[in-house]
C-alpha cells in the first residue's frame, strides 16, 4: 500500500487539495480530523471528558460544545494533551482498521499528522501551505469564529519544520493552482 500524508496549519487548504489528489488517484481519502470528531461524540468518551473538563464543555442540549472545549485547549498545552490522550485510541483503532483494507493507494490528511506514527508510515509527504492573513480569514468564516478564537487556535497549532517534506505547495485559493499541483 501506498501512503501520501498531507498535513499544513488551519484553512491552508490541505483538505481540498488531499480530496481532490485522492479523487485524481482515484483512491481512498482519510481526513483524521473527522475521526477524532467522531471520538468526542461517542458517549463513554463525551462522559470522560466532562469528568475531566467539566460539564461547563456541553451546550443546553447536553451535546459538546467544540468552541468552549477549544477555549480550553487551545489555551492550555497539558489540556490539549489530556483531550488527545481520551480520544487517541479510538482514533487510532479506526485508522488501523482502515489501514487494514488493503487499498492500493491511500490519502491520510491531518494538521497533526506528523506527530503521530502514521507519519512514518507515508510513503509521500506534502505540506500545503497559504498566507496567514487570506488563510485567517477563510477560517474565521469557515467556522465563525472571532479572530481572538482563530489566534488561540493557531497559537496551539504546531509548526512545520519544511525539511521532512516531498513537496511543499503554497495554495493561493484559485482552482486552477489546486489542478497544476496535482500534476
Amino acid at each position: 500500500m501506498k501512503v501520501i500524508g498531507i498535513t499544513g496549519k488551519s484553512g491552508s487548504g490541505k483538505t481540498t487539495f488531499a480530496s481532490l489528489l485522492a479523487k485524481e488517484l482515484k483512491c481512498k481519502h482519510i481526513d483524521i480530523d473527522k475521526i477524532g470528531h467522531e471520538a468526542i461524540f461517542r458517549p463513554e468518551i463525551l462522559n470522560t471528558l466532562c469528568e475531566t473538563f467539566e460539564p461547563e464543555i456541553l451546550d443546553e442540549n447536553g451535546k459538546l460544545d467544540r468552541k468552549k472545549m477549544g477555549d480550553i485547549v487551545f489555551t492550555q498545552r497539558h489540556k490539549m494533551r489530556e483531550l488527545s490522550d481520551l480520544t487517541w485510541e479510538f482514533m487510532q483503532q479506526k485508522l488501523d482498521s482502515i489501514l487494514l483494507q488493503g487499498d492500493k493507494t491511500i490519502v491520510l490528511e491531518w494538521i497533526l499528522l506528523p506527530h503521530s506514527r502514521y507519519w512514518k508510515k507515508c510513503d509521500c509527504k506534502i505540506l500545503v501551505t497559504s498566507d496567514d492573513e487570506i488563510r485567517k480569514n477563510k477560517v474565521m468564516e469557515r467556522d465563525n469564529i472571532s479572530e481572538e478564537y482563530f489566534d488561540k487556535r493557531d497559537s496551539a497549532s504546531i509548526d512545520y519544520t519544511k525539511i521532512y517534506f516531498d513537496y511543499i505547495f503554497e495554495n493561493d485559493y484559485k482552482a486552477q493552482t489546486m489542478k497544476k499541483m496535482l500534476r
